[in-house]
């Protein structure tokens, strides 16, 4: 990478989160409470979903991967943002930088396909019952997990490849407690205009149709159930409302940050909050909350784990 960009710009600075000792004592305290909570409650879901038979489903085992993807995005920003709290000089190394820009789009682009993927799977699964198990086959479920990840690595590269060779002369402030794409850009020492748009075009346009997609195609799934059974629409509104709820909760903020033509610093902090810390905790007690089959695996799953402790505390007592 060093052999690649020869610019003199070898470190970004980061724009301080918060800016009252107050707030950062506030966030000190909140943001390692959340990151736990993320970190927990979503790779429960996914041993879950593992050890127990009875969700070797593709449903679950989408749930599963949008629990990794969860993890992952947040991951890639949560962890710097604690550390960065209380520190004066708030930079980040021009690799460190490329690398956080890779992998939240890697992450982002897999989730934007994994959330279509799982409307198509509740689609088949209340619009074509009969059909469910002959459509989403065990073949049909790996090529959407599959293509989710290639998808979200596709969907970074297209990007970085462009950025990682742009001359960056300073200034280097990015003006966020993140590195991104449309805000690296703009530090460059040359006309930017077309990549630009093709940040905004790639980020932006595709996640704000691709949400809008979505839910047209939950309207569309809620009028043809109303259609055949109006005793089933309350049923199916309950399913689609936690896959609505999780579509708003990512797609809002990505469709304000790429496409929004005046950003405010104060928005974009919050929009990049709901992305990175909000969603990822909250999406695990969503699906958990309200499905009754993934709540009955957890306790057993939990009852299993208690147990075992139990017994090598016993053997070891003896």
């Amino acid at each position: 990478m060093d052999q690649v960009n020869s610019s003199m710009v070898t470190e970004f600075v980061f724009l301080g989160f918060a800016q009252s000792l107050g707030m950062q004592f506030f966030l000190f305290f909140f943001l390692p409470l959340f990151y736990v909570g993320i970190i927990l409650g979503n790779l429960f879901i996914v041993f879950t979903v593992i050890f127990d038979p009875h969700l070797h489903a593709p449903m679950y085992i989408l749930l599963a991967n949008l629990s990794l993807i969860d993890l992952g995005l947040s991951s890639t920003t949560v962890p710097r943002m604690i550390s960065d709290l209380f520190s004066d000089f708030k930079v980040i190394s021009f690799h460190n930088c490329m690398i956080q820009m890779f992998f939240i789009h890697v992450m982002g682009g897999g989730e934007m396909v994994l959330l279509t993927a799982m409307a198509y799977d509740r689609y088949t699964a209340i619009c074509k019952p009969l059909h469910y198990l002959t459509i989403m086959n065990p073949k049909m479920c790996v090529f959407l997990v599959v293509a989710t990840w290639v998808i979200g690595v596709i969907h970074a590269m297209s990007q970085f490849i462009f950025v990682i060779n742009l001359p960056f002369c300073g200034p280097n402030n990015v003006g966020s407690f993140y590195c991104d794409f449309p805000r690296v850009i703009k530090l460059a020492c040359v006309d930017t205009y077309q990549l630009e748009f093709v940040v905004t075009a790639n980020s932006g346009f595709i996640s704000t149709a691709t949400f809008f997609f979505l839910i047209a195609s939950y309207i569309f799934i809620l009028f043809t159930v109303q259609q055949h059974s109006s005793n089933d629409l309350s049923k199916a509104f309950f399913t689609l409302s936690t896959h609505i709820t999780v579509v708003v909760l990512f797609f809002a903020p990505c469709v304000f940050l790429y496409v929004w033509p005046f950003p405010t610093k104060s928005l974009d902090k919050f929009f990049a909050i709901v992305d990175f810390v909000v969603t990822p905790v909250l999406n695990p007690a969503i699906y958990t909350l309200r499905n009754k089959d993934m709540k009955v695996a957890m306790r057993k799953l939990s009852r299993q784990v208690v147990n075992s402790r139990e017994m090598d505390f016993v053997s070891k007592s003896t």
